[in-house]
């Protein structure tokens, strides 16, 4: 049985959101977007085309585009372009909700700019279905991408995060899924409550819950396999900083920026006014031999 209808569809850039997993949890006005936009393009071609099979969409002589992080501006020039001609464009992630750690959104960002109508038909999203099955709360949360790989920046990224009032989502590779957790339950506290998802619609969907401490533990010495979504609980409030806890976050964030950011960044740590940590932290500063 064909589920989908071609329809007229006016000239913009139409976004769908593509299976995470399960084939089936394509949307029934993709399909028709599918069947009836003058312009396919998606970040993962053959994927697409698959996808396509197997819902009995045909592809009726238009080829499909790629565009992904390595296209050049001219791909989404020409997409533009297309836009202004009067075409209906379609653009399809490799799995999930465009923008969302995708190269959408340079292509959506572009049509915009240019006076194009952007479209979008919802669907799936590895961030929003990991946050329905985590039992964290869900009134206030902040989508986090994949951290920075270098240590630096992502122990920055990491603090700056970890005093906020929201559940926190991050995605990250299996091969380093149990860093960031060690590196969170030093930052956060090992006794946060946060869960892991993976491979989330597939046959082997699973999820882990527990303080970062535990998953830690539950993990052990093997990475996950599979992609991976992993959720933090919102700081609680304002804590009772141990003052050589203090020191010590001073002191490690004095190796690597300047006074101010390093008093910044420990005085949102520990919940404590920022001009107070300055001066401690110029304090130390002075007492440390050059």
């Amino acid at each position: 049985m064909v589920n989908h209808n071609k329809i007229d569809l006016a000239p913009g850039l139409y976004f769908i959101a593509t299976p995470i997993g399960a084939a089936r949890d394509i949307t029934l006005r993709a399909l028709d977007l599918l069947a009836s936009a003058d312009v396919l393009m998606a970040e993962d071609t053959r994927s697409l085309r698959h996808l396509m099979q197997i819902h009995g969409v045909p592809l009726e002589g238009r080829k499909i585009r790629p565009y992904h992080d390595h296209s050049g501006a001219g791909a989404r020039d020409g997409a533009v372009q297309e836009v202004l001609a009067g075409r209906s464009v379609l653009y399809a992630p490799e799995a999930g909700t465009p923008m969302v750690s995708d190269p959408g959104y340079a292509l959506g960002r572009a049509v915009v700019e240019a006076g194009g109508d952007v479209i979008s038909a919802p669907g799936p999203s590895a961030m929003l279905t990991a946050l329905t099955l985590s039992g964290l709360p869900s009134d206030r949360f902040m989508f986090c991408g994949f951290p920075p790989q270098k240590g630096g920046p992502r122990q920055s990224f990491l603090r700056e995060l970890a005093p906020l009032p929201a559940t926190l989502i991050f995605y990250e590779a299996p091969k380093r899924v149990r860093r960031i957790l060690g590196e969170l339950c030093e930052i956060c506290g090992p006794d946060r409550q946060a869960v892991l998802c993976r491979e989330l619609t597939k046959r082997f969907e699973e999820t882990m819950r527990g303080t970062l401490a535990e998953l830690v533990e539950q993990l052990g010495d093997s990475d996950p396999k599979g992609e991976c979504v992993l959720l933090v609980a919102p700081d609680q409030g304002p804590k009772t900083a141990d003052p050589e806890a203090v020191e010590a976050a001073l002191d490690e964030a004095l190796g690597r920026l300047r006074v101010k950011d390093a008093a910044a960044e420990v005085a949102a740590l520990f919940g404590l006014p920022r001009r107070e940590v300055y001066q401690q932290a110029l304090a130390r500063q002075k007492d440390t031999p050059s």
